[in-house]
């Protein structure tokens, strides 16, 4: 097993004001040679962005980009045509592909919006770009991890060009689970949203990062009520 930390307090940071976003990975002006990405993972930032606000249109290409939202409303809108809100409960996942355009913007006028932008490589260039977007109140399950991303269409929550899994967890106190990889190439990313867990005999909190990989399974338990998001990806980079 081999494994790499991430403390919470060691992610990059930018606050533009408007935008209060932590990096989990270099982006932006944030630049860490030894934090790059985690296999074929790229970018993880925790975005707070005030009311109002927004990220004006622009493009991107040959990425797959999942946002998940942890509070408020964020409007979307892109150049395939789509105009859409997601909200806590949500998962988005979008192909960029050949290029697209995109904004985003909270839609509340009071209150901040607190979301996740994941960006994970993709296995294909030049894909058809694609939009999908699901809610998973009704996929989520208390004390074990439940899929909200795949590669296959017809599984579980969205999915994206590439051999890459994500699940979610809501755990009580003191409550373990098992999470066994599905392929034996890849890595898993754990990302604690709430709590305090531990894996694998490393204690981890709130916003704490944790890869492992060369492993088949892993045991998790939590120590108090907790929230967990786990990226499973391959390891091999190649872009």
């Amino acid at each position: 097993m081999k494994t790499v930390l991430h403390k919470a307090n060691t992610r990059g940071h930018a606050n533009h004001g408007w935008l209060d976003s932590h990096h989990s990975f270099s982006f932006a002006n944030y630049y860490n040679p030894e934090r790059m990405n985690f296999g074929v993972l790229r970018v993880l930032n925790d975005d707070i962005v005030q009311g109002g606000k927004g990220f004006g249109t622009h493009p991107h290409r040959d990425m797959e980009i999942i946002s998940i939202p942890l509070e408020g409303d964020l409007e979307h809108k892109d150049s395939m045509g789509n105009n859409a809100v997601i909200k806590q409960g949500d998962v988005q996942a979008m192909s960029a592909g050949k290029g697209i355009y995109h904004s985003e913007f909270n839609k509340n006028q009071e209150t901040d919006v607190k979301f996740l932008q994941i960006w994970i490589v993709p296995n294909q260039q030049n894909v058809t770009p694609r939009y999908d977007q699901i809610s998973i109140k009704d996929l989520a399950t208390k004390n074990s991890f439940y899929q909200v991303l795949s590669p296959n269409p017809d599984d579980q929550g969205v999915w994206i060009h590439q051999n890459a899994w994500m699940y979610l967890g809501d755990f009580d106190s003191n409550s373990n689970t098992t999470y066994t990889i599905n392929d034996k190439k890849n890595g898993v990313y754990a990302f604690v949203l709430d709590g305090e867990v531990e894996i694998e005999g490393q204690s981890l909190e709130k916003r704490d990062g944790f890869g492992l990989w060369d492993i088949e399974r892993f045991n998790l338990t939590s120590k108090t009520n907790s929230k967990v998001l786990l990226i499973e990806v391959p390891m091999d980079l190649k872009i």
